[in-house]
């Protein structure tokens, strides 16, 4: 799992980035907000990342921040919204924007997206509507204590990728770690970080 990547901008188009890092050129898709963000070609970089992988296709997609791509897994996660239309919302709004927008069941707010119909942003609101009053564009970062639930889940680690977007999304620490202590005891070592957010989000919020 690629979870951050740090270089240098060597090129970007109307919804992508090419990061150099060490030589290398990673493609990532991003919103147009986080191109914006990314500055100009040749500044040096540091952006999120959500590896994508299915039968047809394999992508990075990439964010400014740690809370905007938690904004993108809960997005992707309600019925209708692929990739595509979450990076045309995240395009159109702010994180903070979107958060206010589900907490407040604005609908319309959500629907001046690129591709997003009135039908499909009541849905949006609907099902995120309350989980958004307690979302926060925050992460974990450098010096954090140990997290209670799991120890100190080493860094870079599924376990410690899936508490940081449970914290991403506005829920406590202790709350983040035992959620997913209790997703892995239910799937176990080698679950995926996608099926490990998903069942410890039932049982965050549960």
């Amino acid at each position: 799992m690629i979870a951050k990547l740090t270089g240098i901008l060597d090129d970007s188009g109307p919804d992508w980035a090419i990061i150099d890092v060490g030589g290398v050129g990673y493609l990532v898709h991003c919103s147009a907000k986080t191109l914006t963000h990314l500055g100009i070609r040749g500044d040096r970089v540091v952006i999120h990342t959500e590896l994508q992988v299915s039968e047809t296709d394999q992508r990075l997609i990439g964010f400014a921040s740690a809370g905007e791509r938690g904004w993108f897994r809960l997005l992707t996660a309600v019925q209708g919204v692929g990739s595509k239309v979450a990076l045309a919302i995240l395009s159109a709004l702010s994180a903070e924007e979107i958060q206010r927008a589900c907490a407040g069941g604005d609908a319309a707010m959500v629907a001046r997206a690129q591709g997003v119909g009135p039908k499909l942003a009541s849905r949006i609101v609907n099902e995120l509507k309350d989980k958004a009053g307690g979302i926060a564009p925050i992460a974990a970062g450098a010096g954090t204590p140990p997290i209670e639930g799991l120890g100190a889940a080493p860094a870079g680690s599924v376990s410690a990728d899936a508490i940081s977007a449970l914290q991403n999304l506005g829920f406590k620490p202790a709350t983040a770690s035992m959620a997913v202590a209790a997703a892995v005891k239910e799937l176990g070592e080698d679950a995926g970080l996608n099926e490990l957010v998903r069942v410890a989000l039932k049982r965050a919020t549960g």
